[in-house]
């Protein structure tokens, strides 16, 4: 089983939808995915990820199935350089590396920082379980750190979302802490990242990722990759 998550294309946030390069870029994308075998679409609620999935969807002909648990984690913790409410997952460098919790898969929610937000914990839970769900009804059941191969297949899925709550279902396949993926990666908009599932052992899976934030798409259209989401390479006074 092959599960393509792609994050938006460039973003209006104001008007919840796409900017005129991120309409490019879907259509840059659709360009791609209407070459792929994909037997299940999946798409967050919120516009710009819809609008970025329906010019796949109508040059398909298909439909995407809308999930909530797939909108971005928009929860807040409290900034501990200005004490007001900031992104669990847009975070100093200097503030969240000298907490040695958020290193660690089952204690990054217990951090100083992150216990200053109340939401943080059961929401992650709800992405995590949300996942599990989605998953097994595609034939594979989780139980601990492995998956139970049920219906073993080589479908592939995609599903479109955001960058913070992707890192999140990353975070969960790979067995590691979010702020992980939320501090050391980066997908651009309207990239593709693809895990698939591995079985060495009979009746059992894990999921293995063959590309973080792949944009071949939009190099082959000739379009620039947007660095949205993306900070200064060097510090810029």
């Amino acid at each position: 089983m092959k599960i393509l998550f792609i994050r938006h294309g460039d973003p209006d946030y104001e008007a919840d939808s796409l900017t005129e390069k991120g309409w490019r870029e879907a259509k840059a994308l659709a360009d791609r995915m209407e070459k792929l075998d994909i037997q299940k679409f999946y798409c967050s609620p919120l516009g710009r990820a819809r609008d970025t999935a329906g010019v796949t969807l109508r040059r398909m002909k298909r439909n995407a199935e809308v999930c909530d648990f797939l909108q971005e984690f928009r929860y807040r913790i409290e900034d501990p350089r200005t004490g007001k409410p900031r992104g669990a997952w847009d975070l100093y460098p200097s503030d969240w590396t000298k907490q040695e919790e958020l290193f660690h898969k089952d204690l990054w929610w217990q951090s100083p920082m992150m216990q200053t937000g109340a939401e943080i914990k059961p929401r992650y839970d709800e992405v995590c379980t949300g996942l599990d769900q989605l998953i097994k009804r595609h034939g594979y059941r989780r139980d601990g750190y492995l998956y139970r191969a049920e219906e073993a297949n080589t479908d592939t899925i995609a599903v479109f979302c955001h960058l913070g709550v992707m890192c999140i279902m990353l975070s969960h396949l790979l067995h590691c802490a979010p702020t992980i993926f939320w501090q050391g990666s980066f997908v651009a908009p309207t990239s593709v990242t693809m895990l698939e599932t591995e079985e060495r052992d009979e009746g059992t899976a894990v999921f293995r990722m063959r590309c973080l934030g792949d944009t071949g798409h939009l190099y082959k259209a000739g379009e620039p990759v947007s660095d949205s989401g993306f900070y200064e390479e060097v510090y810029a006074r």
